[in-house]
């Protein structure tokens, strides 16, 4: 029943930016991967952005040069700069971490694009 605690989302208009961040328990340990993704209704989950400890990077090509990922090993925890917000990247936010034993999910966090 474990879960990632996220925070950080809300309204923001176009162009504007949004700062998302997600915290795990300390008994989370060994966590290779943090990850974002997001969800609209009747949409499958996509990856948005990825890291792994060595802090190397991915991002999807949507969201590539306009978000940026990153980690604090020390605290567990993984955030979200999102920069020149378009419409479109209106959606759910979950974070997500994974390690040796399974993979954790935030609750979701509401960002809305609009003006």
């Amino acid at each position: 029943q474990v879960q990632l605690v996220e925070s950080g989302g809300g309204l923001v208009q176009p162009g504007g930016s949004l700062r998302l961040s997600c915290a795990a328990p300390i008994s989370i340990f060994g966590i290779g991967l943090m990850a974002w993704y997001r969800q609209n209704p009747g949409k499958e989950r996509e990856l948005v952005a990825g890291v792994i400890r060595d802090g190397t990077t991915n991002y999807a090509d949507s969201v590539k040069g306009r978000f940026t990922i990153s980690r604090d090993n020390a605290k567990n925890t993984v955030y979200l700069q999102m920069n020149s917000l378009k419409p479109e990247d209106t959606a759910v936010y979950y974070c997500k971490m994974q390690n040796q034993i399974g993979a954790y999910w935030g609750q979701g966090t509401q960002v809305t694009v609009s003006s």
